[in-house]
């Protein structure tokens, strides 16, 4: 199939073209200068020979869901959109001089750079999604990198709203990375096919090539279509992917949807459970925090910045500061402090004025340490509250073969469990049982808790089960 030649650029007033970034199906992507600030822009043209009151209609709705999500750190940043002289409408975004697509094939990602950029991109996903909006299209060729080696996820111009999606025809496809039910025409998106596309999208960066393709085989449309309809992903093939990735991203791309993660949340918490395991540094979330949760960052920050400012330089600040976060005991040293004997006369030396004020003004910092830490840790109870309690484990043992079963205590749909073996969290999952194995003479302790919009609630009591004597 010959490819297209990209459009003619668009004389924008207060941009410099330069060149050709890339083409697709709608729409051309120049490179520019902008001229105040003076930056690099990536300029998405929408194509003349397919504008019409619908594609202008969808390219107005990307400029809009991109501007709105653009804030996230992991989502393309859009400066502004506008229409072009010759009636072309198109969009000014931040310029990323490479693109995972281009990259993943060429070169062996490291394990941990691909945790993280899955991390990051789900991420990017469930804020998506708690908008309201489906991307409908993540793949690697999606994932740009910023300057800074940053992922970003670029391009929703397929994106729809949660309801639409489940009426609306697909505008275009992704074959490989397209979940079972969106190729046969079940639905056109749903966050289920997003997690599936999350999965087979982590999986393609680390084995080098997309899930169901063959190297060397017939890797045309419709065996390729046909493969990920009715059969299983082969295992990546990296020595380096422990079980439980494989595990997850199994799961993730589950022929029946309600067998994968219940969201891009939950696949988030299982890649970041594989980071954990491997010993690598835990790829924070970048979803908007509840307000529990800015309530004790507020709470640490304010603890911190008054240890910062009276800090004590005779040596001993750091075993003062230690003494001071506990409430009480901060007034008897601080006391001490201000009211040390004179050495000559033995009366007690009256501190002066400045030093008065000092005291004064630490004891009033430390009332209200303990007023934020109180109202946290209130926040925090009660953004755990209603999260139900597993409250029955039981454990037995047959041979080597470990199980841990309880009562569902009421989980809904979006909740999940984690079970915590031996003070090691395993990948969240929904079934009210979890097998492992030991060795003769080994002792398995496990708790389980239940985790419900990125927050765990009170884990059960630990039950544990010994291995050689099979009781629990």
């Amino acid at each position: 199939m010959t490819r297209r030649l990209p459009s003619t650029p668009p004389n924008l007033p207060g941009f410099a073209f330069i060149r050709v970034l890339g083409s697709g199906g709608f729409a051309d992507v120049f490179l520019y200068e902008q001229n105040m600030p003076r930056r690099l822009v990536a300029v998405k043209v929408l194509l003349a020979e397919v504008v019409n009151d619908e594609l202008r209609q969808m390219f107005q709705a990307e400029a809009n869901l991109m501007a709105q999500l653009s804030s996230h750190p992991s989502i393309l940043t859009v400066y502004q959109a506008s229409v072009a002289a010759d009636g072309r409408p198109y969009l000014v975004m931040e310029y990323c001089s490479s693109t995972l697509g281009q990259r993943y094939r060429a070169v062996q990602l490291p394990l941990a750079e691909v945790l993280s950029i899955g991390v990051r991109i789900a991420s990017a996903v469930e804020t998506a999604h708690r908008q309201g909006v489906l991307h409908r299209d993540i793949k690697p060729s999606n994932i740009l990198t910023t300057a800074y080696g940053h992922p970003v996820l670029s391009d929703f111009g397929i994106a729809a709203t949660l309801g639409e999606a489940e009426t609306s025809e697909a505008v275009g496809l992704s074959i490989p990375w397209s979940a079972p039910e969106v190729l046969q025409d079940d639905v056109s998106g749903t966050v289920a096919s997003e997690v599936w596309s999350l999965g087979a999208t982590v999986y393609s960066l680390i084995a080098g090539r997309s899930p169901f393709e063959i190297p060397g085989g017939d890797n045309a449309t419709v065996a390729l279509m046909g493969r990920i309809e009715k059969a299983r992903p082969a295992p990546t093939g990296r020595v380096d992917v422990p079980r439980s990735l494989e595990r997850v991203l199994a799961r993730a791309m589950s022929k029946r949807p309600q067998d994968r993660q219940a969201s891009a949340l939950e696949f988030i918490r299982d890649l970041q459970s594989v980071e954990e395991e491997l010993g690598l540094p835990q790829t924070p979330l970048e979803v908007a925090m509840d307000d529990w949760a800015l309530a004790t960052a507020v709470d640490l920050d304010e603890r911190t910045r008054i240890g910062g400012h009276h800090a004590l330089s005779d040596g001993q600040g750091a075993r003062r500061r230690t003494r001071r976060s506990g409430s009480r005991s901060s007034g008897t040293v601080l006391g001490a402090d201000a009211h040390a004997h004179d050495g000559t006369t033995g009366r007690p030396r009256t501190a002066p004025p400045t030093m008065r004020r000092l005291v004064w003004g630490i004891s009033v910092a430390a009332a209200l340490i303990v007023a934020l830490v109180g109202a946290g840790v209130v926040a925090v109870v009660q953004g755990t509250r209603g999260i139900p309690v597993v409250t029955d484990v039981q454990g037995s043992a047959d041979g080597t073969a470990v199980t841990f079963t309880w009562d569902d205590p009421g989980i809904e749909s979006g909740d999940a469990y984690i079970v915590t073996v031996d003070g090691e969290p395993r990948p969240m999952q929904r079934e009210p049982r979890f097998d492992t194995s030991a060795d003769d003479g080994d002792r398995v302790c496990a708790t389980v808790t239940v985790t419900r919009d990125g927050k765990s609630g009170v884990p059960s009591a630990e039950r544990c089960v010994d291995v050689e004597a099979g009781v629990g």
